[in-house]
């Protein structure tokens, strides 16, 4: 969907395409772009098919360069999506730049570009574009932050719910997670290097307050990806923890298994020893001889069992240090 917007007293207009004004500046904002509307744009501003494609392309990393007659910033944004398995994911988004109006171009929706288009910015110009992008990034920046917040909580969460029972649905949710941090981490770093170029390389013209700025989103671009990466170590170590836990449970289960078929071998030895045509002890005599004996025998066995199941000198020797202590 392609809107047009301009801005009046301030505050960004939707205004229909026969309606703009043509001394103000132009935002066309393209979002959920169709095929057809990607091939409106090409033909109507005159854009590199080229760079369309890429600017629709999901895996698109961010970089600014200089057209003929525009210039273009690819920038990640962060994406929540409820419905999905993994919920936080980010995606590019193209900044063509002309000398009168700014084209953003988005294979889908955003809670940046939601913000941007109601107002929720505030000192947020058309009269400037370089600040314009700077703005985005910065609105990036505090949405990343957010999300990573929201993603810790989720973490903990899933973690104590761990604790009482392990269940392959909260471990898969934490491997989500971890793709939606290593998208995170991927996408900040090259936010950060966008960022540095766009100072060395003065394809955008910014001035002081612009600069000011931009020192301000680097900041806060550095805070994300150190937060991003502290939560992915965070999130791999109890990912670890837990398959240790369950490599542990799985090795006291074959234990048992262990004891109870060797419990399972001594019935199998006597029958094997004996046989079928060969005739048992005590079964030639008329008292309960034979029968207490095997009752016994397997009263043993089962008593032996338990003992060898039950018997973890570790975990006495735990208990003998917390007494202490």
């Amino acid at each position: 969907m392609i809107r047009y917007w301009q801005q009046d007293e301030g505050m960004l207009q939707n205004v229909k395409k026969e309606e703009i004004a043509p001394d103000k500046r132009l935002w066309i904002d393209a979002r959920n772009v169709t095929q057809s509307e990607i091939k409106t744009l090409q033909d109507e501003y005159g854009l590199d098919p080229d760079l369309l494609m890429d600017v629709i392309d999901p895996d698109e990393l961010s970089r600014i360069e200089s057209w003929d007659g525009y210039n273009l910033a690819i920038m990640r944004l962060p994406v929540f999506t409820p419905n999905s398995d993994v919920s936080y994911t980010t995606t590019p988004i193209g900044a063509v730049i002309f000398p009168e109006k700014i084209i953003t171009i988005c294979w889908t929706d955003c809670e940046v570009l939601r913000d941007i288009s109601e107002n929720r910015i505030k000192g947020l110009t058309l009269n400037d574009f370089p600040a314009f992008v700077i703005r985005i990034l910065s609105r990036a920046d505090i949405m990343f932050l957010r999300y990573l917040k929201e993603i810790n909580r989720r973490t903990n969460s899933i973690q104590n719910e761990l604790h009482d029972e392990i269940e392959n649905a909260e471990l898969i949710q934490l491997l989500n997670i971890q793709k939606s941090l290593t998208f995170f981490t991927t996408s900040l770093k090259a936010n950060q290097l966008l960022l540095e170029k766009i100072r060395k390389t003065r394809i955008l013209v910014l001035d002081s307050d612009d600069q000011e700025w931009l020192d301000d989103v680097e900041v806060d671009n550095r805070q994300a990806m150190e937060m991003a990466d502290s939560y992915s170590q965070i999130t791999a170590g109890i990912m670890d923890a837990f398959s240790s836990v369950i490599s542990n449970n799985m090795n006291v289960v074959m234990q048992k298994l262990t004891v109870i078929s060797l419990v399972l071998m001594i019935v199998s030895a006597i029958t094997s020893f004996w046989g079928m045509n060969i005739r048992l002890p005590f079964s030639t005599g008329t008292d309960w001889t034979g029968l207490l004996f095997i009752t016994s025998l397997c009263a043993v066995s089962a008593t032996l069992a338990y003992l060898v199941m039950n018997f973890n000198p570790f975990r006495r020797l735990g208990k003998r240090m917390r007494r202490r202590h």
